[in-house]
């Protein structure tokens, strides 16, 4: 299927290309694009790198047609039942390395997945396909959580939830309204998460769960449920064969926790989710312990206790067994391995070293043991070492609070901090070795103040996290949480203390973030000016966030949001405020109009043009010093640069953000207090010379940027000086006799090959010039190099002529059937 959409692609392209060039341009230029040798340059080269570039071409979907038709559409996708949904099963069966049976999965939408298989790859995506997840608690953080795993795609996620939705829940759920007070959380937000994929069976429970129940999942999540029952949730999924997955998380202000429990022998297949590292021997000694040396091209990134495999090596061919060796004494460019090579032959040339990736058991200790043992905990902030300890005591302490009174500690209430620093000051005389010498009362007020509210920041963080560990519960990628995991912002409190009747409740959907940081900032707010640029994958959750916070939320408010680019099917499987009938549609317009009917208040205002110099007259300076903040939601470090320029000028407060893959940076830039983003830059890559490129290459970078470089040449440049020569013959001709060097003869030989030399009259005289184009690059010079250079070949001064870095080339050919 993949081979076959590839060569679909190689061809259609350039079809469509000289067809769209043949309606644009003007008549007397038409020629250029509709002439045979501008057709071979584009099929040919289509078809040579149809399979290369399969994963990295982008399909078109058009666009819907009404808006009524639309609306129909959506309806019918939104009710259909999972039964009629028709799915292309392919073949998945057996157990994998954590005993979870799963049979066989739907095929991968490419499409829709595009960046998901880049990161995770296709044997992590077919077994989350097969997931089948429990998410029971639909507060601002159980509603995150269902909306990843949804949006990551898998296979069924159920939705249990036993409480009624309340104005509390309108401050982090982005799928409650207004209207939806007093309904069921769970069936209240059922409909707009089966909208984000449809490929995803989504179901309800509204019934006090059993343990029984469980067993339909691979893995299970909670979010709101008491100590006493999660013991017994998950003393049932340890005990399941195979051992269900157990999360529990829970957000209370500006306080969270995660804890996993994946059972009592866990596989983490890929720890780290990296490529393996490899590096270029330069030589090998004959001693016990054997000294690898590497050319210095690249650091090694090898680690004690790796193990690694050699390959291609010449004269000490006993290592070129396949076996797996154990490295010690790593340095940059050299490390030993724990082997005998005294009696191997001696050491030539060549060679290749890679990592060889090893599963990492895991053996996860009950939530029960755990939380009178819970060992080392995870560090998120080298500040507050002490902290974790301190937040593993109160929120059982919380946890007691609520068991004893049924309900939340008021917010502001003396009565209530006194109730629950007692009960912590009890637990901890009965905790043993975990036991905390000084308990720092100030923090345990902050934490009791605000316990009732789920804030969107922190929910919107826990949801990410919680969501990517069920993809490596469901997946064994990546190392999971290992097990308890505590965070808090306590930071984010004003400096003044808040007096109790600014805490109070005003009956309004921002009753639960008004309960942690007051009214009064509330106002603040509502009353920003914000400047947003770009509304993908980051800018769709940000103005999530700012929505349900109340930012701008208010006529004197205003939050402008600007991004010239379009929606694509692509986008759909994480820019999450955006379904299928807007494909085509302005990314800014369609994400403000979704923002909106998150907070009806939510004043924003949508641009489509790209903040850059040449859009100064609509982002003046009468706009900038209007501000109040600006958040960066881009993808490129040019517009970054631009927009952080613009803010060290008019000294305006940046937040700057990035991802790749599962990884994160963030950026706070705050005027004459912190750097700003462009105060400090990455060292550039280094480049390898284009002779080695062309002739030595000996690692992938250099054979991706070869290809770059002929590809360019070919589908690009070549074409357009085809172009400039047709529309003014003898200007053209002129300015290269003008020239007269090197270069111009160059562009001359190639329009005059382009438009003589390889000039075909049919379809059949395109697909030999790419078969020839084939034979030229991988065979015939692969040939002619190895003539001029044989591999015994030998430099002036003796030493081997194909030493390391280089590598031996081994001509291509293509077997004919």
């Amino acid at each position: 299927m993949a081979s076959k959409l590839g060569l679909g692609l190689g061809f259609s392209f350039p079809i469509l290309l000289a067809a769209l060039l043949a309606e644009l341009l003007p008549a007397d230029q038409t020629l250029a694009v509709s002439r045979p040798p501008f057709l071979i340059l584009i099929a040919g080269m289509g078809f040579w790198t149809s399979c290369l570039l399969l994963y990295m071409l982008k399909r078109k979907r058009g666009e819907h047609g009404e808006e009524d038709r639309a609306r129909a559409e959506k309806k019918e996708r939104v009710e259909r039942s999972a039964s009629e949904d028709e799915v292309e099963e392919m073949e998945f069966d057996g157990e994998d390395a954590n005993g979870s049976g799963r049979k066989a999965v739907p095929e991968i939408d490419e499409d829709l997945h595009s960046r998901q298989l880049a990161v995770y790859g296709r044997e992590t995506m077919r077994k989350l396909f097969a997931s089948n997840v429990l998410v029971s608690g639909l507060d601002g953080l159980g509603v995150e959580i269902a909306k990843n795993l949804v949006l990551a795609g898998v296979k069924s996620v159920a939705l249990h939830d036993e409480e009624a939705v309340g104005y509390w829940d309108l401050s982090s759920n982005f799928f409650f309204s207004e209207d939806d007070i007093g309904k069921n959380r769970a069936l209240s937000c059922v409909q707009k998460l089966q909208e984000l994929n449809n490929a995803v069976m989504i179901s309800t429970l509204t019934e006090k769960l059993s343990k029984e129940q469980l067993s339909d999942f691979q893995a299970v999540v909670f979010t709101d449920v008491s100590l006493e029952k999660a013991f017994e949730f998950d003393d049932y999924c340890r005990n399941h064969k195979p051992p269900i997955s157990f999360i529990k998380s829970e957000v209370r202000g500006l306080f969270g926790n995660i804890f996993c429990d994946f059972g009592p022998k866990f596989t983490v297949l890929d720890v780290d989710g990296e490529e393996p590292y490899t590096g270029i021997i330069a030589s090998i000694s004959n001693d016990n312990p054997a000294l690898v040396s590497c050319v210095d091209d690249e650091r090694l990134e090898f680690q004690d206790g790796d193990l690694v495999v050699f390959s291609e090596v010449k004269g000490m061919t006993e290592l070129n067994d396949g076996k797996p060796r154990k490295v010690k004494n790593t340095r940059p460019y050299s490390f030993t391995l724990e082997e005998d090579t005294t009696h191997f032959g001696s050491y030539e040339r060549g060679g290749i070293v890679t990592q060889v990736k090893q599963p990492k058991i895991l053996q996860f200790k009950s939530l029960r043991e755990s939380l009178n043992d819970p060992g080392d905990f995870i560090l998120t902030d080298f500040s507050k070492y002490d902290r974790p300890p301190l937040l593993h005591l109160a929120f059982q302490a919380l946890d007691k609070f609520r068991h004893d009174l049924g309900r939340f500690p008021v917010a502001g209430s003396e009565e209530d901090v006194q109730k629950l620093i007692g009960f912590a000051i009890s637990i901890n005389e009965t905790s043993g070795d975990s036991r905390i010498d000084d308990i720092d009362e100030k923090i345990l007020r902050h934490f009791t103040s605000g316990s009732r509210a789920v804030l969107n920041p922190m929910a919107a963080m826990f949801g990410g996290i919680v969501g990517q560990e069920v993809v490596k519960a469901c997946s064994g990628k990546f190392h999971p949480l290992y097990q308890f995991f505590y965070f808090d912002s306590v930071e984010s409190l004003p400096v003044e203390p808040l007096k109790p009747d600014d805490l109070k409740p005003l009956n309004s959907r921002y009753d639960a973030q008004i309960s942690v940081f007051g009214s009064k900032l509330q106002k603040k707010m509502e009353l920003a000016k914000v400047f947003m640029v770009g509304s993908g994958a980051l800018g769709c959750e940000f103005l999530k966030n700012l929505a349900l916070m109340g930012v701008s939320c208010s006529r004197k408010g205003k939050l402008t949001i600007t991004d010239d680019d379009v929606i694509e099917r692509s986008n759909l499987s994480r820019q999450f405020l955006f379904r299928d009938w807007n494909i085509g549609q302005s990314k800014s317009t369609v994400a403000a109009s979704a923002a909106s009917s998150i907070n009806p208040s939510f004043h924003i205002d949508a641009l489509q043009n790209r903040a850059s110099p040449e859009t100064e007259d609509v982002f003046n300076d009468t706009f900038w010093e209007s501000l109040d903040c600006v958040i960066n939601a881009l993808d490129n470090v040019n517009a970054r640069m631009y927009v952080d320029m613009r803010c060290v000028y008019f000294q305006k407060p940046l937040l700057e953000s990035g991802t790749l893959g599962a990884k994160c940076n963030t950026q706070m830039v705050i005027p004459h207090l912190t750097e700003n983003y462009g105060a400090s830059r990455d060292p550039p890559e280094k480049q390898a010379p284009m002779c080695t490129v062309h002739s030595f290459p000996h690692n992938i970078d250099h054979c991706l940027t070869w290809a770059r470089s002929e590809f360019d040449g070919l589908l690009e440049k070549t074409p357009s000086e085809v172009n400039k020569f047709l529309s003014n013959q003898t200007e053209y001709v002129s300015s290269m006799k003008n020239a007269g060097d090197a270069q111009a003869r160059d562009q001359l030989e190639r329009v005059l090959e382009c438009l003589d030399k390889e000039r075909p009259e049919t379809f059949q005289d395109c697909v030999k010039w790419a078969r020839m184009k084939f034979e030229d690059y991988f065979s015939n010079r692969v040939k002619q190099l190895t003539f001029t250079f044989p591999e015994d070949s030998a430099t002036s001064t003796g030493a081997p002529f194909w030493s390391a870095p280089k590598r031996f080339p081994q001509a291509t050919e293509i077997l004919y059937k």
